[in-house]
């Protein structure tokens, strides 16, 4: 083969390498940041006007055995919002790992919420969670999440 020829084809293949890479970096970030904005305006906000922008419509939650689908969720929402001195809820994450192949993705972490009360912390909760997203022509959204509560830290 010619020397020119191979080392083009060589960038070539580098480039479309490097692309893919940093790519899937970009979309691995993406959904880190779509599991913590939606906990912070769907868990936090009980904003059940957002929930396409977070999640698909066939949505699936595992809860403490429990299967929560929208329609459950919004239900949640509008019972919490009833509570005129609900509580506060602040969530902090610890990313295990997050994959994506294609348009599919999923990401194990640490979900720890801190509950509190005109400014008194009233509970910690932490959950080790995993989730699986799908990218859309809207951006990413989460099709299941699977939540274990962890006990005693």
């Amino acid at each position: 083969m010619n020397p020119i020829k191979s080392t083009f084809l060589i960038t070539i293949f580098i480039t479309i390498s490097f692309g893919a890479f940093s790519q899937n970096k970009s979309d691995e970030k993406a959904i880190q940041e779509l599991i913590q904005n939606s906990f912070d305006h769907l868990f936090s906000n009980f904003d059940s006007g957002k929930l396409s922008e977070f999640y698909t419509e066939d949505f699936i939650l595992l809860e403490n055995g429990e299967v929560w689908n929208n329609e459950i969720i919004r239900g949640y929402f509008e019972k919490a919002l009833k509570n005129e001195d609900r509580p506060t809820r602040t969530n902090r994450f610890e990313f295990i790992e997050t994959k994506v192949e294609g348009n599919r993705g999923w990401i194990a972490y640490h979900n720890f919420a801190t509950i509190s009360r005109n400014g008194e912390v009233i509970r910690e909760i932490h959950w080790l969670e995993s989730a699986t997203a799908i990218k859309t022509q809207n951006g990413w959204r989460l099709d299941m999440l699977h939540s274990t509560r962890v006990e005693n830290d």
